[in-house]
C-alpha cells in the first residue's frame, strides 16, 4: 500500500529512533521526506541510503528563521509541501530538584516551542499546496505524568494542548493537526545506556503488551495521520503506547499480569 504516493513531508528529528522509523515508511509508502535533524552525519548517512525520494538539511528547531530556511528547501527540492511531523525531541531523567535552568529551557525550546515554530513556519506552505497535514509528537506522558520527567511531561502535556488548539484554528483552513502519544518506545533516546532488548523488555511486563515498542510503530501510526485515510481526524490524539495509558492494574485482582522476572 502506497497511501503517500505525490506528497511531500518533512520530518524532524528524523536521523534516528522514532524519526527514522516515519522516514522509513513514509518513502516505502511513496512519499518524498525531507529530513531535519541537529546529527548531520545520522542525518546525510539515511538520506544517502534511501536516495532520490529523500534529502537532509542540518536544522535547530529552535529557531523561526531557521525553520523558514528548511521550509523554503522542502518546496525548492520537491515542488510542495503536504505534511509536517514534528518529532524533533529532547529529554532528561532528573527530579525536578536537579534540574538546572539549562535544562528546562532546552526541554520547553526544542519539545514545545519547536513544535509551535515549525507549524507557524509551515502554514504558508502547506496552504499552497491546497491543504494538508501536520502530525505533532506529544507523549503518553503527555497524557499522564512520570517521575523523573517534570519538565518533558510538561513539554509534552504542552504539545497536546497546542495541538488541540491549532486544529480549531487550521481545520477550516483545510490543514489537518493530530499528536501521537508514543510510550515506551525503544530508541537511543530513551535507551541511552544500549540495554538489549530483551533486558530492556523487563520493565515492560506492566504493560498491556508485555513489551517496548519500536520506533516502526510510530512510523505506521504517523503515515495513517498524514494520508487521506485520516481525513477526518482533526485534533485527534493517537496513542502508541502498548496499553500504558489504557488505566491501571489491580495487582491483586484477577487479570493482573505477574511479575516474568521473579
Amino acid at each position: 500500500m502506497q497511501r503517500l504516493t505525490g506528497k511531500v513531508a518533512l520530518v524532524t528529528g528524523g536521523a534516528r529512533g522514532i524519526g527514522e522509523g516515519i522516514v522509513r515508511r513514509f518513502v516505502a509508502e511513496g512519499a518524498k521526506v525531507m529530513i531535519t535533524d541537529v546529527l548531520s552525519d545520522e542525518g546525510a548517512a539515511l538520506a544517502a541510503e534511501l536516495g532520490d525520494a529523500t534529502a537532509f538539511i542540518q536544522h535547530d528547531v529552535t529557531s523561526l528563521s531557521a525553520w523558514q530556511d528548511v521550509i523554503a528547501a522542502a518546496e525548492a527540492k520537491f515542488g510542495r509541501l503536504d505534511c509536517l511531523v514534528n518529532n524533533a525531541g529532547v529529554i532528561a531523567f532528573k527530579r525536578l530538584d536537579d534540574l538546572t535552568e539549562a535544562d528546562i529551557r532546552r526541554i520547553i525550546d526544542v519539545n514545545l516551542i519547536g513544535t509551535m515554530f515549525g507549524c507557524q513556519a509551515a502554514i504558508p506552505a502547506l496552504e499552497r499546496a491546497g491543504g494538508g497535514s501536520i502530525v505533532n509528537m506529544s507523549s503518553a506522558d503527555g497524557i499522564s505524568g512520570a517521575n523523573s520527567l517534570t519538565a518533558y511531561c510538561a513539554s509534552k502535556f504542552g504539545v497536546r494542548g497546542f495541538t488541540k488548539a491549532l486544529a480549531l484554528e487550521l481545520g477550516p483552513r483545510k490543514i489537518r493537526v493530530n499528536s501521537i502519544h508514543p510510550g515506551g518506545i525503544l530508541t537511543p533516546m530513551a535507551n541511552p545506556t544500549n540495554i538489549p532488548r530483551e533486558l530492556y523488555d523487563r520493565g515492560y511486563w506492566i504493560y498491556p503488551a508485555q513489551r517496548s515498542g519500536s520506533p516502526s510503530d510510530i512510523g505506521a501510526a504517523a503515515a495513517y495521520l498524514a494520508s487521506d485515510d485520516a481525513q477526518y481526524c482533526i485534533g485527534t490524539e493517537l496513542s502508541v503506547d502498548g496499553g500504558l495509558n489504557a488505566g491501571h492494574y489491580y495487582m491483586t485482582m484477577p487479570g493482573a499480569p505477574t511479575d516474568p522476572n521473579k
